[in-house]
């Protein structure tokens, strides 16, 4: 076993055996710089929420999961620590780009459309105000940089790149995943406006749903109940901290010592939050 990456949340081994353990952290980032304070539980809750969506959109797509039970895993792992936020999975060939779903009318979409311009290839069908729920929902890729940022692409440079079946099947997938998790979190007063997959293909070939899926670290979850267009809505994420960092002139600054004791109760209420709406 030996650890193959160390990320800004997610600590991957690989069991060289065609299976990976990933345990999620709860270590948080911001502006590029990941904190020195950790979000009490958050790394449960984004493995809960990956969890119950790997097995709510199995009927949509395969996904790596093998197993949450630490029994199933290396001795290593079989620690209080690792619990509720360690994951056994299957080893793919990942593919990449990120694969972003859009629902609403939001960040960079939004200045694109200010300014009368398409949006990676998608023009707009009439107007919009800001947060508005767009007609139908887009897929806009993007690569997977190994250093820095990712680029956005269009759609069409993504099929190029993969081939027209396989980048078809990854946008008919990630907007069947999005449409019907969406109906379940908006029925539970959360809003996914915006969200990316990551897919990869197993040893036949076949495309399989992995990393996480549908956390506030991955998503823009808003809150229906404070919801309205023409406003920037409020969240379920890191941005409370975001916000504590600008106010105190640290957003982006690495030298940060550590992160108040009441930001952090107060994002952990928020990731909590999230995940007894949507889990249960």
């Amino acid at each position: 076993m030996k650890k193959i990456i160390s990320g800004k949340v997610r600590e991957v081994y690989d069991l060289e055996d065609g299976r990976m353990v990933i345990v999620t952290t709860d270590r948080i980032s911001a502006f590029d710089v990941i904190l020195p304070t950790m979000i009490t539980d958050k790394g449960k809750v984004l493995n809960a929420l990956s969890n119950f969506w790997f097995e709510y959109t199995g009927d949509i797509v395969k996904n790596h999961m093998i197993s949450s039970d630490l029994k199933d895993m290396p001795a290593e792992f079989q620690k209080p620590e690792f619990e509720g936020r360690t994951i056994l999975v299957k080893k793919l060939k990942m593919l990449p780009y990120e694969v972003i779903v859009r629902g609403y009318m939001f960040g960079s979409m939004y200045e694109a459309y200010k300014k009368g311009e398409p949006f990676l290839g998608h023009a707009f069908d009439r107007e919009y105000k800001q947060a508005e729920k767009l007609s139908e929902p887009i897929v806009t890729p993007s690569t997977k940089a190994a250093e820095g940022h990712d680029i956005n692409v269009t759609l069409e440079y993504m099929k190029n790149d993969l081939g027209e079946k396989l980048g078809t099947q990854i946008e008919q997938t990630a907007l069947a995943i999005y449409k019907k998790c969406y109906e379940h979190a908006f029925k539970n007063g959360i809003i996914i406006a915006d969200t990316k997959f990551e897919f990869g293909l197993d040893e036949e070939g076949n495309l399989v749903l992995a990393d996480e899926v549908l956390t506030p670290d991955s998503s823009r979850f808003w809150d229906l109940s404070k919801y309205a267009e023409g406003s920037s809505p409020a969240s379920y994420d890191k941005q409370f901290v975001r916000d504590w960092l600008k106010a105190n002139n640290l957003a982006g600054d690495p030298s940060i010592k550590e992160i108040p004791a009441d930001v952090v109760e107060k994002t952990s209420q928020i990731y909590k939050e999230c995940r007894t709406k949507i889990v249960g």
